[in-house]
Parts: structure tokens; sequence; C-alpha cells
């Protein structure tokens, strides 16, 4: 029978090969934008791992957002797991923005980031409060109190996502808009939304897979804390 863990790692591998078959055809298949409007035509190719970073970063939030009700709600040890999962995989695909978005901006706008940008500062605030969960979790005493205590903070840090989404429609500053370049009715290059489309599919099946492993290793490490506890009871009587 196949368990779950089985079906993580085949999907962690899956999506791993198809974000590397990603990084290869946005240099060999995606075609070279024009310049002008780019300053730097080049460096738009990191924009195939860089939007399915941030798309797939709010998934893994939505698992935070997730585990944090359902701890304040039904006080399961699942719940928690999974808040935690979302924080790991959180900071995880959200470092991948933040490292890979100035990159391109130091390319294209001589600035890494831009202080005025009303969706760079959200997410970027969001990245750090999933750092500030995932730091905290490890340096302090589990517990109930520390538990609602970072569940309410990841709760805020989930305020952010609607915000981070919402500017990147309704308040453009350098930060380029959903559609990346103007070439036909969809605005976007049919061979580059091939390449992101894959790009994203590929992100979401390696998050899936992540996800499931790592909740996987929560449960063990729960498990294992109840029989040193136990074993620690026996000793003392």
């Amino acid at each position: 029978m196949v368990s779950m863990k089985h079906y993580g790692w085949a999907l962690t591998c899956i999506g791993g090969a198809g974000v590397l078959l990603t990084a290869v055809l946005s240099y060999t298949y995606a075609p070279l934008v024009q310049s002008p409007p780019f300053r730097s035509p080049e460096a738009y190719r990191i924009l195939f791992w860089h939007v399915p970073f941030a798309w797939t970063s709010f998934l893994a939030f939505c698992l935070l957002f997730t585990g944090a009700i359902a701890w304040f709600v039904k006080r399961k040890e699942w719940g928690w797991n999974l808040f935690c999962t979302g924080s790991d995989l959180g900071l995880l695909f959200g470092l991948g923005v933040v490292i890979s978005g100035p990159i391109w901006g130091s390319a294209e706008w001589g600035v890494p980031w831009d202080w005025a940008d009303l969706r760079l500062n959200t997410f970027g605030l969001l990245t750090a409060v999933a750092l500030f969960i995932v730091l905290s979790r490890r340096s302090q005493p589990d517990g109930v109190d520390t538990r609602d205590t970072l569940s309410t903070i990841g709760l805020f840090g989930f305020a952010l996502v609607p915000i981070t989404a919402i500017a990147t429609t309704f308040y453009q500053k350098r930060h380029p808009a959903v559609v990346i370049a103007q070439t036909d009715e969809t605005g976007l290059d049919p061979k580059m939304q091939q390449v992101l489309i894959m790009g994203i599919i590929s992100f979401w099946i390696l998050m899936i897979g992540l996800s499931i492993l790592t909740f996987l290793a929560y449960k063990l490490e729960n498990k294992l804390q109840i029989l040193l506890y136990s074993l620690d009871e026996e000793v003392v009587h």
C-alpha cells in the first residue's frame, strides 16, 4: 500500500523537475522581450520563477491561516502541525520572491527595492512575519500560550495577502502589473504564457509534495515528544 510519505516524495520530485525544466525553457523557448520598454530584456526571464514563487507563497499562507483557525477552534494537534507547515513553506517561497525580485529590480530599475511601492513592502512584511513565526517556534517553549500568540500573529500576516493582491491591480508603482508584455489579445506572448503556466503548475505540485512531507515530519515529531514524556514519567516513578 502506498503511504502519504511516498506521495509526498513523488510530488516533490515531479514538481522539482518541472521547476528545473521551467528554468531551462525560460532561456531556450521563451522569446526575448523588446527594449524599450524593458531596460534589461534578458533579466525578465527570472519572472518565470519569481511569479510562481509569489503565487505559491500565497497558497502556503492559506495553509498557515487554515491551521491557525483549526488550532483556535478545535485545539487539535493537526491544526498546529498545519500552521507550522504553512509558516515553513510560506517562509521558503516568500524568500524565493524577495530574493528573485531584487535581482530583476537591480537590472531593470537600477535599484533592488522601491520603498514607495506598496506591493513590495506588504509582501516583504508578509515574509518577515513568516520568518518571525518560524524563529519564535524554535526559540520559545512549546505551549498553549505560545501557540495562541503565534497563531494570532499568523492571522495578522495572512491579512497582508489580499492587500498585496489588491495592490497588484490597483496600486502600481515600479512593480509590473499582472500583464508582462502586450503582444496579443491576452496581453502575454503565447510562448511566455506556456512557460509561465508550466512554472506555476510545477511550483504548486512541489508545494503539495513539500506540504505532505513537512506535515508528516511534524506529526512524527509530536509522537516522539509524547514517547519521550512517557519514558520520563516511567523513570520518575
